[in-house]
Parts: structure tokens; sequence; C-alpha cells
């Protein structure tokens, strides 16, 4: 039968690649051929086990299999966690006594002189090559800690905002004071290797840095890096605050007017986080919320519900009024003087915009008696600085009580090394203690230092938590700092850039299973416990999809306001597999050619001594083995247990050679040889003899999905580990998208007669093959991939007759991403936020998965919520057959699955087209558009407030308090 198509289709990654083309082909019968060479693989697959497995016979009687009680694992990483972040924080309390002990030494001279390492200016020249001011000498050297930046680990140095007079005599006076925080910062250092960087911010500007760098402005040469913008900062220096923002849009607020007000809005709501609570009023004949949903209540100000949020209570701490007009008619005494005095429990901070005075005394009147700030904004460049001045405010009754309180910040990206990285930092505030400023209350700035959540989450060892295993950590708002599936980055052309709400990712956008929020609420109470929840895991990038048992078992980590996750999978996660070799004859095994290890993994601590931070993982376990390196501190639980595996899996090396000489007993196409073990061991053999080798970056450094990271197990592992134990897993990597390339996977399983239990022994023999019949052919068969199965659309838009067949085969399952980027129309975006939309309600689209959702040159990416399926095959379907009849035509299939493995023989008749009949199914977008309102979600307050007040103002009296003002504003327009 001539025209007749054959096809192999993997029953899990369901990736359909031709086989052949043949001519008088009618049944599968006559597929014998195919059937043969995926049986001489797998005779020569198995063969590679049974080398493993005789070796573990001969020392099997030292092996021990212990149940993972997760309950005390948790504890135990976050008592770790505690210490860990513990000695921050006594870093920075180190920082703060040696800065007020220095201002108090000081005496201010108006007059000083005095030249410092200007960040911006140092190793700089002018024309007749000499130093400019501020500048000199300033040694750098690349240092492994710090990225491998160039620093100076001596002596730190002073960056300047571009809108600062670098030689100002606050900012001198405040420079010579710091440089008293030089030793500190070393000895630090010198006592902490891990610490990172330590810094101190004035509230005069300057940023005094430790160790010193040299700072890079933007492209038009300006730095517009501000320590008094940022989170640790403005978190140190007041307490959680509910701030209403009203502002002017009458007719005489227009042009450069209204522009100022935008400015000085957003920069209001850059100094507000997570802990803060917002609300913006607009008035001018009439008066509206910017947002009508939000009447009467406030919003949670993080970075995402500025923009679109949920309903909040508020921070039961500060309260503050901003009013942003051009001028007030009157000062509505008898207003202040019925619900806000004689405590004044509410502030009044005032913005006078544009040039005119005509009302000023009536604005300056209204902040000046009622706890507030008077300032007046004449032009864009005004209004940092004025805005800055409300902090100091809100920071007096803190100051004048010596209140130092250390606070932590949400997640964020590092701007000072200009990295990727997801730092939180710890902070303090500095106060003057002078006799005559005490009662003034004089906040002299804030000393912090930095963790990369990256080095702490290394505490939760990767091969305790299993294959599936691993730890998370959020924040009291239950907004995650730390998550595997927390994917903070987008691509934009070929840039990776921070998405707008990558701090704002709640846990319940990524454990989207807890549909009940039992796990996130007991987490954001600081609860400890464990429940179980079944879930739909995605491996892949979201290709592919397991089914998992998950066990939760959680803590909070004391002293901080952040919770500990982990997650152990039933299966391979509820086990531990320990194995007992001499140190001698594993090290002999380790230093194979063939082997590596997880190179993110910590089996010795390499960053404690500067002279361990060039060593590879592998070298530093060479080292302390051999007794060259005694002082290295090396976790020997997994030290014991790579040996172990090194051990019983070395006849693979010589085997996997045998073949390479015994070239009849190897087939064309063949390129690597590899398997992994629980350890993050990997043994890997590049045969050679390829000239065009395909997978070239396949088990390479920059291959992070098929390697052991910090975050998972690859993902070969991972698939083969859920995949019947015996039986061979094929799978197409996603980047092949040719079929070039296919992957072989078997898993063992371990009995043990006392738990009567069968125990995954976690060691997966894998092999990566590109066979010479497997090389698709678009114009025969196509290609189908994606999720656990397939994608449909891309597949059925060529073969539509095959598509009926496939979609009743194959189970629908509905995956959803919280974080994904869409592409928006240009005209309806702006870098900038709109005056009255600035906490508008989404109206998100909730997206079907397609290819032309995602970034194109050109188009403008924003976050939105999308859902896309993934397919699994029905494994009752053994075998079937039919006929579709096509208008005058009918089309024959059959279909047969391969034993021992995950692949579908598919042979289809394919002279007569049903596309006219039958058009193409595809997975275009269909927008479900609904107005998102979050109900509020359970947060943790911070535990200090320090408001004008002890006592809580009533949010009732607060709001009551604004809505009346507005009242009668909006009367004397009238």
């Amino acid at each position: 039968m001539p025209g007749v198509k054959v096809c192999v289709s993997g029953l899990l990654p369901v990736q359909l690649i031709s086989v052949f083309r043949g001519d008088c082909l009618v049944s599968l019968a006559k597929a014998g051929t195919v059937f043969y060479i995926f049986f001489k693989q797998i005779f020569l697959f198995k063969l590679n086990c049974v080398c493993v497995l005789k070796k573990y016979k001969d020392i099997e009687g030292t092996v021990k299999i212990e149940e993972v009680n997760g309950d005390e694992l948790v504890k135990r990483f976050a008592e770790e966690m505690e210490e860990m972040l513990g000695r921050k924080m006594k870093a920075v309390k180190r920082l703060a006594e040696a800065a007020e002990d220095a201002d108090l030494d000081h005496e201010y001279n108006e007059t000083l002189e005095f030249d410092y390492y200007n960040s911006m200016l140092i190793n700089t020249v002018d024309e007749d090559g000499n130093p400019v001011p501020l500048g000199g000498e300033f040694t750098l050297e690349e240092n492994e800690h710090f990225n491998k930046l160039p620093v100076n680990i001596q002596q730190s140095n002073i960056q300047v905002p571009t809108n600062v007079y670098n030689r100002d005599p606050d900012i001198l006076n405040g420079v010579y004071m710091s440089e008293a925080l030089n030793d500190v910062f070393a000895d630090n250092f010198q006592e902490d290797p891990t610490l990172t960087w330590q810094y101190f911010g004035s509230s005069t500007g300057f940023f005094r840095l430790y160790p010193g760098i040299q700072w890079t402005p933007d492209e038009n040469g300006v730095v517009t890096f501000d320590c008094r913008n940022r989170n640790w900062y403005i978190q140190a220096a007041t307490s959680p605050k509910d701030v209403v923002i009203v502002v002017d849009v009458s007719g005489s607020m227009k042009g450069l007017r209204l522009t100022i007000a935008k400015h000085t809005i957003n920069t209001i709501l850059d100094t507000l986080g997570e802990n803060d609570f917002v609300n913006i009023i607009a008035y001018s004949d009439y008066v509206r919320y910017v947002e009508p949903c939000f009447q009467g209540t406030l919003v949670q100000a993080d970075l995402d519900n500025r923009e679109a949020t949920a309903l909040g209570q508020g921070s039961l701490c500060n309260q503050a009024i901003m009013l942003i007009t051009d001028g007030a008619m009157e000062d509505f005494q008898d207003v202040f003087q019925e619900f806000n005095w004689p405590e004044r429990r509410v502030r009044v901070f005032t913005y006078l915009i544009g040039r005119e005075m005509t009302f000023a005394e009536n604005v300056k009147w209204i902040a000046c008696n009622n706890k507030g700030y008077y300032t007046h904004v004449s032009t864009l460049a005004d209004v940092q600085e004025n805005v800055m001045e409300y902090l100091h405010v809100l920071s007096r009754p803190m100051v004048i009580n010596h209140d130092h309180d250390i606070i932590w910040t949400e997640a964020y990206m590092d701007s000072v090394a200009q990295s990727l990285l997801l730092m939180t930092s710890v902070a303090m505030p500095v106060f003057s203690k002078k006799r005559e400023t005490l009662s003034h209350g004089i906040l002299l700035g804030v000393v912090g230092t930095d963790v990369a959540l990256r080095e702490l989450m290394r505490v939760a060892t990767r091969y305790k938590l299993g294959v599936h295993g691993y730890a998370y950590l959020i924040t009291n708002n239950g907004y995650i700092l730390s998550h595997p599936d927390l994917r903070p980055l987008y691509k934009e052309g070929k840039k990776l850039k921070p998405k707008p709400n990558y701090n704002s990712v709640d846990l319940s956008e990524v454990e989207w299973e807890d549909s009940e929020e039992k796990l996130r609420t007991a987490m954001v109470k600081g609860e400890t416990g464990n429940l179980s929840l079944d879930v739909k895991t995605s491996v892949d990038k979201g290709r592919r999809v397991m089914f998992l048992k998950n066990d939760y078992y959680y803590t909070v980590i004391n002293e901080t306001p952040f919770s500990l996750g982990i997650v152990l999978s039933q299966g391979y996660g509820q086990y531990i597999f320990i194995g007992n070799v001499s140190v001698e004859e594993g090290l002999h095994d380790l230093l194979a050619p063939d082997l590596t290890i997880a190179n993110e993994w910590t089996y010795c601590e390499t960053d404690i001594d500067p002279a361990h931070r060039k060593l590879s993982q592998l070298q530093a376990v060479e080292q302390y083995l051999t007794g060259k390196e005694p002082d290295l501190e090396c976790d020997m639980q997994l030290l014991q247990q790579t040996l172990f595996d090194a051990v019983v899996t070395a006849p693979m090396e010589a085997y996997w050679n045998a073949l390479m000489l015994n070239v009849s007993s190897m087939d064309e196409g063949i390129e690597t040889a590899f398997l992994g073990t629980r350890s993050g061991l990997i043994r890997f053999l590049r045969y050679a003899g390829i000239e065009k080798r395909i997978g070239k970056s396949f088990l390479t450094s920059t291959d992070k999905e098929n390697m052991f990271t910090l975050d998972h197990f690859p993902v070969w592992y991972r698939r083969a580990a859920e995949y019947p134990a015996g039986k061979f897993l094929y799978y197409m990597p996603r980047q092949d998208t040719r079929g070039r390339r296919t992957y072989l996977y078997l898993v063992y399983a371990h009995p043990q007669n006392k738990t009567n239990k069968q125990i995954l022994r976690n060691t997966i023999y894998d092999g990566v093959f590109s066979f010479f019949f497997l090389q698709s052919q678009p114009n025969m068969c196509g290609s189908l991939e994606g999720g656990q199965g397939i994608n449909v659309g891309r597949y059925c838009q060529r073969s539509n007759t095959v598509c009926l067949f496939v979609c009743s085969c194959f189970l629908r399952v509905s995956l959803f991403d919280y974080q994904a980027m869409c592409k928006m129309n240009s005209h309806s975006v702006s870098s900038a936020r709109p005056l009255l939309s600035v906490c508008t309600v989404k109206s998100l689209p909730i997206q079907k998965y397609s290819q032309n959702q995602f970034s194109k040159k050109g188009d403008i990416l924003q976050p939105c919520d999308t859902e896309y399926p993934s397919f699994v095959y029905e494994p009752s379907v053994k075998e079937t057959n039919s006929i579709i009849k096509c208008g005058r035509c009918q089309k024959m299939f059959v279909v047969q699955q391969i034993p021992e493995s995950n692949l579908l023989m598919l042979v289809v008749q394919a002279d007569c087209d049903c596309s006219k009949q039958y058009p193409p199914i595809t997975l275009e977008p269909e927008e479900v558009r609904y107005i998102l309102m979050k109900s509020q979600k359970v947060r943790r307050r911070p535990e200090s407030c320090h408001s004008y007040h002890a006592q809580v103002i009533s949010r009732m009296l607060f709001l009551h308090l604004f809505m009346l003002l507005i009242d009668l504003i909006s009367c004397e327009i009238l």
C-alpha cells in the first residue's frame, strides 16, 4: 500500500517520530525491523545495568535505608538558617553602635575640607594625567565571593547621587564621621567570611559601601541610585504606615503642575513597601477614588498591588494624609479640631505644586498644625528631596525612644553588583545620641548587609530532599523569597530582565493546588506543622506533567519575618539510601575521568577561606579526602553517599570504553552514555568518531535542565523516577525540534524486607541516543511534542485525522501559570504610572497556551495569568485501529504500544486528504475577561510599631477623617 506512514509515538512524552516509509507495509507485523532495532538497544542497555547491580551486590551488606523525618528535617534546616541570619544581625548591630559612637565624638564643622574616595571618580585622571578631585588611586581586585567583581576588601568608598552636591558640608561631615566604620566592616568580614555587601546609608544622601567598588553610571552618565529610596532604608527608618494621597486635579492643575503632581505621587508610592497600605483620591469639582472599588479601604502597597491589588485593613500603625495641590483656600481648622486634635493622631503632609505662592499659608498651616511637614515643589528636580522629608518626620518617635528595630526586606535584585541575583537585606536605624539633639529625634541613617537567598537555601541540602523534593521561603505577607518555581526574570530580546512583579509572587500562585490556602495561612501565621497535597507538577519548562503526592513540612525562622517549608514526595522522598565504603576505594573511583558531581551543591564549604574559593566542588572533595586541606568544612553524609555511588558505578567506565573499542557492537548515532545518582554524581562518556555531534551542550554547565542544580534534579532523572521500574523512557529534548535525538532511561526498585515496601534506589542508568532511523520527516508524519504529552495544536494543523485519534487517546490536563508574561498592544502600555490608574483593578485574560502569546521582537510584555494544557496517555489503550471517512475517500490508521517503553507505533494511510472536511485543531488564546478582586489574604503584621502615639488609631476614625476632609474641599470648590 503506497503512501502508508509509520510513526513511533511516546506514551509519556508523546513524541511522534517518523521511522520509515514502506512501499508495501499493510500491518504492524511488517514493522519487525523497527522493533528489532529497539530491542537491540534495550539489550545493550540492560548489560549496563547488570554491571552496576553486580558491583552493588558485592557491597550490599553495608547499605542502610533510613526513613526521612520531615518534621525534624525542617526544624533542623530552620535552626541552621536562624544561626546564619543571626550572624548577619550581629554584624549590623556592631555597625550601628560604631556609627552612633562616631557621631557622638564628631563635632560638626561647617567649613570642613575632606577628600574621600568617591566611587564614581576613583582611578580617574584629568587631561594632564592627574587624579581628579575625590578620585585618586583605589586598588581593585577581582573577587570570587563578590560575583567576580573588582573590589577593595581593605576599605569602603562613597557613592553620591547625581542630584546631591558631593562637597556639601553635610555630606563632608557625614563621610568624615563614618570613616570609623572601615575597621568594623573589615572585622565583620573577618569574623564571618560569608558576609557580602555591608553599608551605611546616610540621611543626607551618601552611601558608604564595603567592599569599595567602581560605581558605573547609566548611559547618560547619571547615577540615580539613592540609598534613601531603597526598601531596607525606608523600612528601617520608619514603622509600617497607612497613607492616603489626596491630589488636586482641578483646572489650575494642568501642564507642568500636573506632571509634577504625578511624579510626586509616584515618588511617594516608591517609598512604600509590602507592610504599608495606601489609597489615592482625586478631587476637582467633584471627589472620587482613583479606583471606585477601593472606596473606603486601604490597599497593601507592594509593587504589584500599587497597580492592582487586594483590599486591606491597613498597617494599624502610622497614619498620614498626603495633600498634593497648588493651593488651599482655607485651613479647615474646625475639621482638624474636632477629629484630630488635641492628640493629632493623623499626620498631614502637604505638597504645594508650582511656582505660585498665593495660597501657600493655608497649605503650610494644615501641615504644621497636624504634626506633618510642608514642602514647596516648584520643579520636577525638587520632588525627590521634598518627598523624603516625610520619612524623617515619621521616624522621630522611634528615634526619640531609641528603638533599634532590626528589619528584613522582601526579595529584590542586587543593584549594587548589577547582577540578577535575588537578595534580602537586614538593616537597623542609626540615631544621634548627642544630648542637645536627643529630644529632636535625629536619624543619621541606616546600616545593613545583604544576604544572597541562593546561599541561604544551600542550608536545605538537596540530596536530603530527594528527587522531587525542594525547600522554599516566604515572608510574613505570604510572598515568595525563594522557591524553585519562582521565575523572576523574562527575556526581552537577548537580555534578561526582572519581571515587574517578581517580588510580590504569592505562595498561592506557585503552590496553586493549595486551593483552600491551608498551607499558606499556617505558614504566614508562623505555625509549625505538616500537611499532604495531591499535586500536578510540571517539568521540562512546563511542557510535561507529573502527578505526585507531596508532604509539606513548615516552621518559622525565629527573629525574622520568614517561614521555611520543605516538600518530600511520597515514594522517593520518604527514604534515604546510605552506603559505606572506604575512603581509599571511593576516592580512586571518584577521580575517574568520566565522573563529575553537582558543582552547585555544597559537598565542602569553599566560601569561608579565600584560598578555597576557586576550587570546584570535586577539587575541594579531593583536597579534603587526601588530607591536603583538612580544615575544609564538608558534609560527611553526602561525601559518604558520593563515594559509595562512585564505587558502585565504577564498572560502567570499563564497559563503556570496551564498547568504544568494539565498533560492531555500537549502532550509528549513539552519542553519549550517562547515569546519575541521588548524591549528584554523574558518569558520562561521549563516544568518539562523531563528526557532527548534535547534543553539544548536553551535560554541560549551560544545560541547567539536564544537570543537578541547587533547585532541582535533572529533568531526565525526575521523569524516569516516576516511570514504572524496569521500563524504558524515550524522550526528545525541547531544544531538538528536528527530532534527531532521543533519551533512554531506566529505573530499578530495590526491595527491603524489613519495611515490606519497595524502596526506590534512586540510581538511574541512562543513555542518550541519536538513532539514524528516528530522524523526523515533517512531510511524512510530523512531530508531536509538549506537556506530558503533545502540543496538539502544532501537529494538528498538518495532520487533522491523526489528531482525532490522538485527542481521544490522551487525557487533557490543565495547568496554570500565574507568572506568565503576555504581549500587549504597545499603545495601551506606558512605562510610567498614569495618575488615574495607579491602583486600577486588573482586567486580566486567562489565556490558553499559544506560541503567539509570547515575546517576538518589538512586543511589549506585561504580567498575566495563563492556562495551558498538557496531555497524558491513557495506558489502557494497548492497541487500536479504525477507519475515518473523509468525503470520497477513507483514511485508515493502526496504533500499537511498543512493549517495555513509552512508545506507540502509529501507521496512517497517506493518500486520503481530510483537511477540507476536518479543519485544523488549534490552541489559539481564548480570552476569559473578568474583574480580578483577590480576597484579602492572611498576613502577619510586623511586631513593632512606633507611631506618634502608643495607642493604635482606629482605622474607621482615620478613614472618616480624610473622607470628611475631602467633602469639605469639594464643598469649597463648588
